[in-house]
């Protein structure tokens, strides 16, 4: 078992990355490359010290849903982090909307997803009901977004726990304003399209998240069952990426098309 003295080591590592911007060594150096919850404890201690500055949990993400994004993370299997009110620039994809800045970023990458609101907590008696069935009908709305991945660990250097402990790699989101019920939606079936001041940069398909993104859902509501913490009515989810994520830089225009939405379109400055 990893110590109590590492796990701090580890947080404090990424803490001094988040708040220099200069990227840091790999934790699984203090954590190991499999002691899962050992990862999750580094991120646990990294989210209370946001909340402990200020931040509220709006949500969570699952991270490393696509074949497409595993490849690219060199994983294999899916994980999740917490999203926190200022993780949320959604103001920029207004009509009008100002501008998105990097500043608090440091290996920013975009992905498109579908994302839920949730109108009932996901916490049943027991672990087994909780099912596809059961998590649609938690869901309020579903909602196109946009997740900016990054990573504190220099040059995206990362295996599974250093992701993991990293808040599984979390960085910024942006959700569209107009909502889709799923009796009119079925996630599944929706197509994505991304790109980058008008050339294609990323495709994919409901299908390539986890084989639907309500599956994902589901995966992360035992997850989040498991560790104690059920999902809430009210909280925001990204289900995960439907195609590979991309670089950006400032002055970018990114828009991602999800079948069955308004396009979302947001534009980066330094």
């Amino acid at each position: 078992m990893t110590s109590q003295d590492s796990i701090g080591a580890a947080v404090a590592r990424l803490s001094q990355a988040l708040a220099t911007g200069v990227p840091c060594a790999p934790v699984r150096d203090l954590i190991g490359t499999d002691d899962l919850p050992a990862a999750y404890a580094v991120q646990q201690g990294l989210v209370e010290a946001r909340l402990a500055a200020g931040a509220t949990v709006v949500g969570r993400k699952i991270g490393a849903t696509s074949e497409a994004v595993q490849r690219q993370l060199g994983v294999d299997q899916p994980d999740f982090g917490y999203l926190l009110d200022e993780m949320d620039v959604s103001a920029g994809a207004a009509e009008g909307g100002e501008p998105i800045s990097m500043r608090p970023l440091l290996q920013p990458r975009v992905e498109g997803e579908v994302a839920f609101v949730l109108a009932k907590d996901i916490d049943p008696a027991d672990e087994a009901d909780i099912t596809i069935a059961l998590v649609r009908d938690a869901v309020e709305v579903a909602l196109p977004a946009l997740e900016i991945v990054d990573s504190r660990i220099a040059d995206w250097a990362i295996g599974f726990t250093d992701t993991v402990a990293d808040n599984a790699s979390s960085g910024l989101f942006v959700v569209g304003q107009e909502g889709r019920s799923l009796d009119d939606l079925e996630p599944v079936d929706v197509t994505m399209s991304l790109t980058i001041n008008g050339e294609e940069r990323s495709s994919g398909n409901g299908a390539a998240c986890l084989g639907d993104p309500l599956e994902a859902l589901r995966w992360l509501a035992v997850q989040a069952y498991r560790f104690g913490d059920p999902l809430r009515a009210g909280h925001l989810i990204l289900s995960g990426a439907l195609g590979p994520f991309v670089p950006f830089a400032p002055g970018d225009r990114v828009v991602a098309t999800i079948s069955g939405f308004a396009p979302l379109s947001v534009t980066f400055k330094e």
